[in-house]
């Protein structure tokens, strides 16, 4: 009787051999990680990074990327993110609030300062300097980027509802016009993003500085507020222009939390909530520190995404996790990206947000149509009997 263990060790057998030259010092990052990152999280983020260009980067593929952690206080946003989508290697974005606050520093000429772990904070508090673990900034930095996002979103555009992305794309206008006036150009995501029509969202806007800026002036009258309906809408209809127009949804998700499951629950949306024929995102990379036995949703895996509707289960050969530091793996990542991918056209996502719409309320229409349809036949079977 034959068993699925038959046909001998080949297919097991059949990966590269470990055998890597030995390292020169001459190497490029994607050199580096091409030879010598064979195993471990190593190897799964050499996986990651040809995921990534090699599929993620295809012409027809709509890559989304959320973030998480303290990531731009670091420099990330001018070493990695800004690259990442001046190449047109990210279309569209979801980030948590304190990401986007700490990025406006940079625009408005504020100093952020390599510091050490091993302070003491009760000095630091009494020297005016805040710390994220090794970085440092004077406290002033906090008070002068408030007083900024409370100028800004006081004036006539900022008094509506309007999603974050929106939000933040006029914001990012004015954060562009201070760099100007600064001799400075494109040290702010949020700068970058407004030039290069990049969508960014975030999923929880109360839950950041600029958040609580905003909330201040509603005490005094203002009416801006954050959509988060039209968030949730407007997301879906990215994903679902991607799938509609002939090509694939990638997530490029760096960390977990609130911005990982906001893009995810984009398919759930289409699928189960508005009754859209829908498969699942098609490249799922994720690079976190979580571990998935935790029950937490930062460490839930690609196969667990799949019972939720929000990975295509056919495509699960196309996700990867790598179990990493997002300071380390990111740029990484990035430099990997831009030595081997040419550059793609831009996508222009925001500007195309109302098209993107009007496709998924008139899908969703067809589909409560069709839903009522069903509903009345069945209704009819019934009484008929």
């Amino acid at each position: 009787m034959a068993t699925k263990h038959d046909g001998g060790p080949g297919r097991y057998l059949s990966g590269q051999r470990i055998e890597p030259r030995a390292i020169t010092g001459r190497e490029s990052a994607a050199e580096l990680i091409d030879n010598a990152f064979l195993a471990y999280n190593a190897g799964r983020l050499r996986e990651a990074c040809q995921l990534f260009t090699q599929r993620m980067l295809a012409a027809d593929t709509t890559v989304g990327m959320s973030l998480t952690g303290a990531m731009t206080p670091a420099g990330l946003g001018m070493s990695s993110l800004i690259p990442l989508m001046e190449a047109g290697f990210v279309d569209w974005i979801i980030s948590t609030g304190a990401n986007l606050y700490h990025d406006a520093h940079f625009a408005l000429g504020l100093a952020m300062h390599r510091g050490t772990p091993h302070a003491d904070d009760v000095e630091l508090r009494e020297k005016g300097v805040v710390r994220i673990y090794d970085i440092f900034f004077d406290y002033r930095v906090l008070l002068s980027t408030d007083a900024f996002v409370r100028e800004v979103s006081a004036r006539d555009e900022f008094q509506r509802p309007m999603s974050t992305a929106e939000y933040h794309y006029l914001l990012g206008g004015y954060l562009k016009e201070r760099e100007r006036a600064l001799g400075q150009s494109r040290r702010s995501v949020l700068t970058a993003a407004h030039e290069l029509e990049v969508p960014i969202y975030t999923s929880s806007p109360g839950d950041s500085s600029i958040g609580m800026n905003v909330a201040e002036q509603a005490l005094m009258g203002s009416k801006l507020r954050f959509d988060v309906s039209l968030d949730v809408n407007e997301t879906a209809a990215i994903v679902l222009e991607a799938k509609r127009t002939g090509g694939k949804s990638g997530c490029l998700i760096v960390g977990g939390g609130s911005p990982k499951n906001f893009m995810l629950q984009t398919e759930p949306q289409i699928q189960e909530v508005l009754g859209i024929d829908e498969r699942g995102h098609d490249y799922f990379l994720q690079m976190t520190d979580a571990r998935p036995d935790t029950g937490g949703l930062s460490g839930a895996t690609p196969a667990e995404a799949v019972s939720w509707g929000k990975i295509d289960p056919d495509q699960l050969p196309g996700t990867v996790v790598v179990y990493a530091d997002n300071s380390l793996a990111l740029p990484l990542l990035t430099a990997y990206a831009l030595a081997k991918v040419p550059p793609r056209p831009l996508k222009r996502l925001y500007g195309r947000r109302g098209a993107m719409m009007g496709r998924l309320v008139a899908e969703y229409r067809s589909a409560l149509d069709f839903r009522d349809r069903r509903a009345s036949e069945a209704g009819a079977g019934v009484g008929g009997r």
